[in-house]
């Protein structure tokens, strides 16, 4: 059985505006295959193809990769159930977005905090 790796910490998002395929799957501990899967089943992602038909995933994407993760690796969804909770419950797909964007923003701040310190 296929197990990923159980990492509660995920890397911070770089503030920048695009990211590739692999950075995603970095940032969000997903193999890339498994990102182009979830293209498939959850209406929600919708990655911007330029050149070659390569994939630009943006910010808000990658917060609901790490959501859709959770759903399925964490809390133990199916497929069908995930797709469900992101749809079916506004409120709450809200409400995690906000706490893993305030939890990004805590983890930032505490890097520039490390910095003024040096």
């Amino acid at each position: 059985m296929l197990e990923p790796s159980h990492n509660d910490e995920l890397p911070p998002i770089p503030g920048k505006r695009y990211f590739t395929i692999g950075e995603v799957s970095e940032l969000c501990d997903v193999k890339p295959h498994v990102l182009r899967y979830w293209e498939q089943e959850f209406p929600q992602l919708k990655p911007v193809k330029r050149r070659g038909n390569r994939r630009y995933y943006q910010r808000q994407d990658v917060l609901t990769i790490r959501q859709i993760r959770g759903l399925l690796y964490e809390q133990g969804f199916t497929i069908g159930g995930a797709r469900q909770q992101l749809s079916g419950d506004a409120n709450a797909e809200q409400s995690t977005r906000y706490h893993q964007m305030v939890r990004q923003m805590i983890v930032e701040l505490e890097e520039v905090l490390t910095v003024l310190r040096a």
